[in-house]
């Protein structure tokens, strides 16, 4: 780099922070790590308005395509452009590689565990998993016990997150089964990025994302019951109140097919229809977009007008596919995941690829006596809650919010779970006029029918708060683009 691009590049991160944290751009004695080299020199050599020009650019790309955000619980109202960092996020292909195989021997011992738990039961009766932490968990679904799966495949997307730790590390954080989101964010992410940054991206030699959809439509595809070769699928969604409405639209539109709500469907002798212009037309496969309690009132909850009365029968007739299974928000329940580690070990008879982050069991005594002594250092999590919600951040909470969680642990502990507050890495961001570091974490997309695919990147989620380490959508986090190098 020479001296006036040098110079530039100082001028642009100012006085950037490095600490303990792993800094994705930056190792800690300030110098880039070599796959940012060309990004820091393509910023360098910019005029110095010219950044928030095509950050303006990819904002308006966003606003024109409607890509927006329900964030609940917001005095300013609700609906909102998804917040978008104009730097990509670069992963190398060797870390590529080991999060690729990782997220591939997860996702084989969670759809294992879950056909295991709903059948025979036999990690439970080895005492692999304590039986009451299963039967507790408020996502175990009892009518699916003994029921055929198509292709025994409970879980056909999954998007699991993961944090890099200072070591460089990267780790499981969470696993996404039931209804995962923001892959459409992924894809128009990298459609806004190709745009605003042209020449850069094609010197980098990044692997694509863009045939997501296609992998999905597939994957789908290859979960239909016998005798439908060609089978017809739908997206159900909840409707346009649901904070993903957006991606359920864009994805419908991406794959060709067809999305509907509850009311557009109907069943009739165990058999799904949809109601169009035409008369009735048979379901096949359901990529369904609606929790498990709304889908069908006969089943689950009376009072939902979101699902479809009878297609719980018709699913275990075997006359119409479901992805992902009822029941599988058993496995992404935050106290099972504990036991991942023990399912791989179990099923797989092999270490974990991708560790864990400890965890804490707040209905194991010893456990919770420390926990509740040490609130002001640890992150605390309701079990069965996503999207932030349910969660206490001790270090940045206060002691009125310690002293309601503890009460809430106290009354229900099997509830929570507890894990280190984690200085995960950071990456630098696009702050005002200059670069910042913000944490940020990865949520790859993992498919499972017929093969396991897991598209080159994923959605990377940004705490855009200064300080913060919530980076979820709905508690006003924002995301890059990921590129994943092709060597």
């Amino acid at each position: 780099m020479n001296a006036a691009h040098s110079t530039e590049l100082d001028a642009l991160f100012g006085n950037y922070p490095l600490d303990q944290a792993f800094d994705e751009m930056r190792r800690r004695d300030g110098e880039l790590r070599p796959q940012y080299r060309a990004l820091a020199e393509t910023l360098a050599g910019l005029p110095a308005d010219e950044l928030h020009r095509r950050k303006q650019s990819a904002d308006l790309s966003f606003l024109t395509q409607g890509i927006t955000f329900t964030v609940y619980g917001r005095d300013e109202g609700t609906e909102r452009i998804f917040p978008y960092d104009l730097l990509p996020r670069i992963v190398t292909a060797q870390e590529w590689e080991r999060i690729e195989k990782g997220l591939t021997q997860r996702i084989t011992a969670l759809n294992l565990f879950l056909r295991d738990v709903y059948s025979d039961a036999k990690i439970l009766a080895d005492h692999v998993i304590p039986r009451d932490l299963v039967y507790s968990c408020k996502h175990y679904r009892r009518p699916m016990k003994g029921l055929q799966v198509p292709r025994n495949v409970y879980v056909g997307v999954v998007g699991s997150d993961l944090l890099r730790l200072n070591t460089g590390e990267f780790v499981v954080l969470e696993d996404n089964l039931r209804v995962p989101s923001g892959v459409s964010y992924m894809l128009t992410n990298r459609r806004v990025m190709k745009r605003t940054f042209p020449q850069l991206f094609n010197s980098y030699g990044v692997r694509p994302v863009e045939h997501y959809p296609q992998l999905l439509l597939a994957t789908l595809r290859s979960l239909a019951p016998e005798g439908r070769p060609e089978p017809n699928i739908v997206l159900l969604t909840p409707g346009v109140f649901n904070s993903a409405y957006f991606e359920h639209t864009y994805l419908a539109r991406q794959m060709g097919i067809d999305l509907v709500e509850g009311r557009d469907l109907v069943t009739h002798d165990n058999i799904v229809y949809m109601r169009t212009t035409d008369g009735l037309k048979r379901v096949d496969v359901i990529y369904r977009r609606v929790d498990d309690d709304f889908s069908d009132p006969l089943i689950f909850r009376s009072d939902s007008s979101l699902g479809c009365a009878g297609l719980f029968n018709a699913y275990r007739a075997g006359n119409v596919t479901v992805s992902n299974a009822f029941g599988t928000g058993l496995a992404d329940d935050k106290a099972i995941y504990a036991y991942v580690p023990r399912m791989i070990k179990y099923y797989l008879d092999e270490d974990p690829i991708l560790n864990n982050v400890e965890t804490f069991l707040l209905g194991e005594d010893k456990e919770r006596r420390h926990v509740l002594a040490n609130l002001d250092k640890l992150v605390v999590k309701a079990v069965g809650e996503s999207g932030g919600y349910g969660m206490l951040i001790g270090p940045h909470s206060t002691a009125k919010q310690r002293e309601e969680f503890a009460r809430a642990i106290e009354a229900n502990p099997r509830n929570y779970i507890a894990q280190p507050t984690l200085d995960f890495s950071r990456a630098p961001c696009f702050i005002g006029d200059k670069l910042e570091p913000r944490h940020v974490d990865l949520r790859p997309y993992i498919l499972y029918g017929d093969k396991i695919n897991i598209v080159p990147g994923g959605l990377t989620r940004v705490a855009l708060e200064r300080g913060s380490l919530v980076v979820n959508s709905s508690q006003g986090g924002g995301s890059k683009d990921t590129w994943v190098l092709d060597s």
